[in-house]
């Protein structure tokens, strides 16, 4: 039986979620173009990705990119035991540091600079930005 469970997210931008990955101190590896790579699970149990996030020696959570944005796929209970970072913790973790990036990358295609940003008690961050 498989202890693998998927979660759907609304992440489209690989590259926006890779910067997120090394801001938040997750190493992972990426599948050659056209190949998988192996996502490891409960007693040597394994899923296929397109990019594997290494979240302790023995769990991995995997990324497959579809048409649809990214879905996580992992053991969640291992990352959870080994790593002590729940499934929705992760999600949310990831999900708010992948928002920072895709609204800066936007803003930077639309001509704006930023012009101060900060990081409120509760982690809020804002951006105050000009075009010129």
């Amino acid at each position: 039986m498989s202890h693998f469970t998927t979660v759907q997210t609304k992440i489209h931008d690989v590259v926006c979620l890779k910067e997120a990955l090394k801001d938040l101190g997750f190493q992972f590896t990426e599948a050659e173009s056209g190949h998988k790579i192996q996502v490891r699970g409960y007693q040597g149990q394994k899923a296929e990705a397109d990019l594997v996030i290494h979240a302790s020696k023995t769990y991995d959570v995997g990324v497959r990119v579809t048409s649809k944005g990214v879905k996580f796929v992992a053991d969640w209970w291992g990352v959870e035991t080994t790593r002590g970072l729940e499934e929705e913790e992760f999600v949310k973790l990831v999900t708010k540091r992948y928002s920072y990036h895709k609204v800066k990358k936007e803003l930077k295609k639309k001509g704006y600079t930023i012009a101060l940003e900060e990081e409120t008690e509760d982690k809020s961050i804002h951006l105050k930005v000009r075009r010129y």
